[in-house]
């Protein structure tokens, strides 16, 4: 058995522009970390004992025989393109709601390319799981989606990512004392609505025109600048608040469905009782809600939000892991089956 473990992310500075449409014609940059809530995704092979050859369990049980015959359709592309013909069984759980912002979706294409690779005896590097889930999400499934959440899943940490018009993506980790990033973590409130929203629905109302939007972009890839500024100085980092309030009005601009009345009125709420900025997480239209609050404010904040749920959170640097592989147990059950089953070959995949 494999068990994989792949970080949810917050996305600070940027976003917008790391959709392929957008970056490919302007280039794109974002500033996002991952944090220490997880999606977890377990792998192994069937033994022939049971009708089914196909388990999943995640919000869903699935049983079936074929590949073909799966709902899920990042678990049905994903054994395609590895080529996984043998019985297996799938266990999803995670920490955060689905549909949240969080880059859950993504975790979980990363998570289950990590996990199915190493089940196949091979372990992609970081670079190549990004590239790889960007392909399945992006080119397989069709799905309007950015490519900052694969790579984030995939790296982990506190980063720079930019997105370059000839395709390729470069991450660099920023490079801060240990003092400054606790301070950054210790200014950071996060809270869940409660509203459940399609990433990829929300996006479709404006990617598909992002040349009209120009100017908010734009405006979101300076303020990752001039947020890096901020940090690599001695600053008061009480000025990245403003600087998040400045790139939540700017996304708000870009379609009607980012933002409603009641995400508003939380997000004033928040102002009143002492933040100093926030955003939606993800795409917008729900999900949770990040916050710039100084500590000695967060009490007043805590309180004037208290019917949402506060999550508390530190920075991650692993990205995503396998933290647990049984290979004698496998080993002994291929013996015993040796009959029933072929044998497997191990090989490297090659990630276009």
């Amino acid at each position: 058995m494999i068990i994989s473990r792949t970080p949810f992310r917050i996305s600070l500075f940027g976003g917008g522009t790391d959709y392929p449409a957008w970056y490919r014609k302007h280039g794109g940059i974002v500033l996002a970390a991952t944090i220490d809530k997880y999606c977890y995704l377990s792998c192994r092979y069937l033994p022939p004992f049971f009708e089914h050859r196909i388990r999943l369990v995640y919000s869903k049980i699935e049983s079936c025989q074929h590949v073909d015959d799966i709902q899920h359709p990042a678990v049905r592309e994903i054994l395609k393109s590895l080529n996984i013909s043998r019985g297996i069984e799938i266990h999803h759980d995670g920490d955060l709601p689905a549909r949240s912002g969080m880059g859950t979706s993504s975790a979980f294409t990363v998570g289950l390319l990590k996990g199915l690779h190493a089940l196949q005896g091979y372990m992609p590097t970081k670079q190549e799981l990004a590239l790889e889930s960007i392909r399945i999400e992006q080119e397989v499934l069709q799905e309007t989606v950015g490519s900052q959440d694969q790579v984030l899943a995939a790296y982990g940490g506190v980063n720079t990512i930019t997105f370059m018009t000839n395709g390729e993506i470069s991450v660099t980790p920023i490079v801060l004392s240990n003092v400054r990033l606790k301070e950054l973590n210790s200014h950071l409130m996060l809270f869940y609505t409660g509203l459940k929203r399609t990433a990829a629905n929300v996006a479709g109302t404006y990617v598909n025109d992002l040349e009209s939007h120009k100017r908010q972009l734009r405006i979101m890839k300076d303020l990752v600048q001039e947020s890096l500024g901020i940090l690599n100085s001695s600053n008061d980092l009480k000025e990245l608040g403003g600087l998040l309030h400045e790139a939540w009005l700017s996304k708000r601009t870009l379609s009607p469905w980012v933002s409603n009345a009641e995400v508003d009125s939380m997000y004033e709420q928040a102002l009143k009782a002492g933040a100093l900025g926030g955003k939606l997480t993800g795409a917008g239209g729900g999900g949770f809600l990040l916050l710039f609050v100084a500590p000695e404010r967060q009490a007043t904040v805590r309180e004037a939000l208290k019917k949402l749920i506060l999550v508390p959170f530190q920075f991650e640097y692993s990205g995503s892991q396998i933290i647990f592989c049984d290979r004698e147990e496998e080993y002994s059950r291929e013996e015993a089956f040796r009959e029933t089953e072929p044998p497997r070959v191990f090989k490297e995949v090659q990630v276009g």
